[in-house]
């Protein structure tokens, strides 16, 4: 007689997240009028003289529906009462587990929401662009088309993904200006982005200070005491950003 032993089948574990500490600062306290952020602020945060610009744009349909799919700059998933560990395992249960090494897992912590956002980055080689210029629709939708990743592609049905990309259109281009300085040991990156307002008659402008850690402790204490810290100065806006969704409203 043969006995045989079946073992369970193991669950692959959730993905270990890094954690992205962001809060809104006061535009109004803390830029110019030339809505630059001023000498108070850059040399209170020790920032390097230099100022990195980013030029940002995201393509959906004219309906959104990549948006509302929840793929906006990668998966994302709210995190409901501080439980990050539920949104990782919702996020497992897509397939988004520690097994897969190609997609990174991100925990964006605000002034009251947390969100988790699980995406893969890609390299391109850039083609005739030059500095910060980002292709046109066309070139946009091509190169996004070609990188497309499985998940995305199929994520309710085969395909869905590239065709919605064939039909996108461009939501911005936003210009967004990068001086980086020190928290607590770690870098901090003060972002100013104008972005136009509601009317798209003028540019308003969203400041930002976020810092990264791989410690969900470090997160929890640095955000508390930086949070203070803006609070005291008179610097803090006492919101949550939400960059991407006026970028997908506004343009």
């Amino acid at each position: 007689m043969t006995a045989t032993v079946i073992s369970p089948t193991k669950e692959v574990p959730n993905m270990t997240p890094d954690y992205e500490v962001k809060l809104l600062l006061n535009p109004t306290a803390v830029l110019s009028s030339k809505h630059e952020l001023t000498d108070t602020v850059l040399s209170t945060f020790n920032t390097a003289p230099t100022i990195a610009k980013i030029n940002v744009q995201f393509l959906d349909t004219c309906s959104k529906d990549i948006y509302t799919a929840g793929w906006g700059g990668g998966k994302r998933y709210a995190i409901t009462g501080g439980d990050i560990d539920a949104a990782l395992t919702t996020g497992n249960s897509d397939g988004f587990d520690a097994g897969d090494t190609k997609y990174k897992a991100q925990v964006e912590w605000g002034y009251e929401k947390q969100t988790l956002s699980i995406s893969r980055k890609k390299d391109i080689a850039k083609s005739r662009n030059s500095g910060t210029d980002l292709p046109g629709t066309s070139e946009s939708r091509k190169m996004l088309i070609d990188e497309a990743p499985d998940k995305f592609d199929n994520w309710y049905h085969n395909k869905w993904g590239t065709k919605a990309l064939a039909m996108s259109r461009i939501f911005g281009p936003v210009v967004v200006r990068r001086s980086v300085g020190m928290w607590n040991g770690m870098e901090l990156y003060l972002e100013v982005w104008p972005l136009l307002n509601f009317p798209g008659t003028e540019i308003e402008h969203i400041v930002e200070a976020s810092f990264k850690t791989k410690s969900r402790t470090t997160a929890s204490v640095e955000q508390n005491s930086l949070a203070n810290y803006l609070q005291s100065r008179g610097w803090l806006l006492a919101q949550d950003s939400l960059k991407t969704q006026l970028i997908m409203e506004r343009y």
